[in-house]
């Protein structure tokens, strides 16, 4: 507890920016002597705060940088705590000397997540938005950027928190029948507190119900691209992907592994999987990669059926329904080479890796097998994205089912049934972070970049 304290009184600062050669670093100082450690290396304070003010940056004599300094004062700061913030030029040097000079003064090397971590502190994020900045900086899609964001805008938490609110209004009802039941309005009529529960358990199951979506666009969707060799999948994996991850050769068997990407299809990020060719082997190291393209097509959510005429594509696509259970989508590769007299059949994706034609039409084609398979993303719910939001979940409705159980059979004091509910009110406390539990907050925060 001491330590934790002590840690909380310490004035942070760290680089906020990615390392490397580039125009702008931001060097960010968070604590209670921000202000006071920044004007040792200022010719004078900048008055006005959260307005950017072009100073000389100084250890000692030694001029660092010419910088732009903005002041943010706490409460009102990203923190709660006393901020600023130094826009410099970019590259290793110049923020790291501006770092190096701030700890001299007092400051510590922030932790990973720190920044963030101490928002959480000071009331100004709860754990779910915290998580949704992680989730923003790490999405590799337009439809994660968009859920981050509404999870930060505090969608989700709201959620919850009505959640949360309904269930400490079924305890006080509980209560309130327990402690007064002589009072005039009566005892608390039964199925008033069993429709309240129930309410409260079908909110959270619609809660639930988003979780597999909800991976999907954290995840991606695991599109297998399986086929004989020389089919054509490493260059369908290239072009899909835009440029050049799978080593493209006439020889067949050339991929021996599995090699994944993730796109952003416009609709659902799809992780493209490139697989080794099926086909039988005395090859032990083929014999390998064929055993990993057998083990990512019995997870994937679409497969597709590649081969570069139709008597192959028909041979494919039989030995691949032996080996997944997810929809199939069958592709004409190299169809720049096919003859006017060759046509695809109808029910056939044609596409030429080489030209370009076709990807937009597969793309499509995989988007609508998804959303048939996997269910559309809800407009109107928050998504779940995490597992530790799932099992909180999973858990707090468990209990509800219990106490409904319980007090529909009329077999335990109704005092004891009332420890499920408050059961289910703290695992949703614990999840949105109303109450201080510093292992889930040391759990969220472990994968954070430092300066965030």
């Amino acid at each position: 507890m001491t330590s934790r304290i002590f840690q909380q009184q310490d004035t942070i600062v760290a680089v906020a920016t990615a390392a490397g050669r580039g125009a702008i670093a931001l060097v960010r100082l968070s604590g209670p002597d921000a202000f006071a450690i920044a004007a040792k290396h200022l010719r004078s304070l900048p008055a006005e705060p959260r307005v950017a003010h072009l100073c000389d940056v100084l250890d000692g004599d030694d001029k660092l940088d010419e910088s732009l300094v903005t002041l943010f004062p706490g409460p009102n700061s990203f923190t709660g705590d006393d901020t600023v913030e130094f826009s410099t030029h970019g590259g290793y040097l110049v923020p790291a000397s501006i770092v190096a000079a701030l700890t001299g003064s007092g400051a510590r090397q922030a932790l990973p997540g720190e920044f963030t971590r101490r928002a959480v502190l000071n009331g100004k994020l709860d754990i779910v938005q915290a998580e949704a900045i992680g989730d923003l900086i790490d999405a590799s899609s337009h439809v994660m950027q968009r859920t981050a964001l509404g999870q930060l805008d505090g969608g989700l938490s709201r959620r919850l928190l009505a959640l949360r609110s309904d269930l400490l209004e079924l305890e006080a009802l509980i209560a309130y029948d327990v402690d007064f039941p002589e009072e005039d309005d009566g005892p608390i009529p039964r199925a008033r507190i069993e429709n309240t529960a129930q309410s409260v358990l079908t909110g959270l199951g619609q809660l639930l119900s988003t979780a597999p979506v909800g991976e999907l666009v954290r995840d991606g969707a695991v599109v297998v691209i399986a086929g004989p060799p020389n089919a054509g999948k490493s260059s369908l994996f290239n072009a899909l992907l835009g440029k050049s991850r799978a080593i493209v050769t006439e020889i067949p068997g050339t991929t021996r592994d599995a090699l994944e990407a993730v796109i952003d299809s416009g609709k659902w990020p799809l992780r493209l999987v490139d697989t080794a060719g099926l086909r039988e082997t005395q090859d032990r190291i083929e014999k390998l990669g064929i055993e990993v393209s057998e083990r990512y097509l019995a997870d994937a959510q679409v497969v597709l059926a590649c081969a570069e005429n139709a008597a192959d594509l028909d041979q494919t696509e039989l030995l691949i329904r032996k080996r997944t259970q997810a929809p199939i989508l069958a592709v004409r590769t190299k169809y720049d080479l096919v003859t006017n007299g060759d046509q695809t059949e109808p029910a056939v994706i044609p596409v030429s890796a080489e030209t370009g034609s076709g990807l937009r039409e597969l793309l499509s084609a995989i988007d609508t097998v998804v959303d048939t398979s996997q269910g559309e993303i809800p407009s109107d719910l928050p998504i779940l994205t995490r597992a530790r939001h799932r099992k909180a979940l999973e858990f707090a409705s468990d209990e509800v089912e219990q106490f409904l159980e319980a007090w529909r059979a009329q077999k335990l004091p109704v005092t004891v049934a009332a420890v499920h509910l408050r059961t289910a009110v703290s695992e949703l406390e614990e999840l949105i972070g109303t109450m201080d539990v510093d292992d889930v907050l040391d759990r969220v925060f472990s994968s954070f970049c430092v300066g965030k």
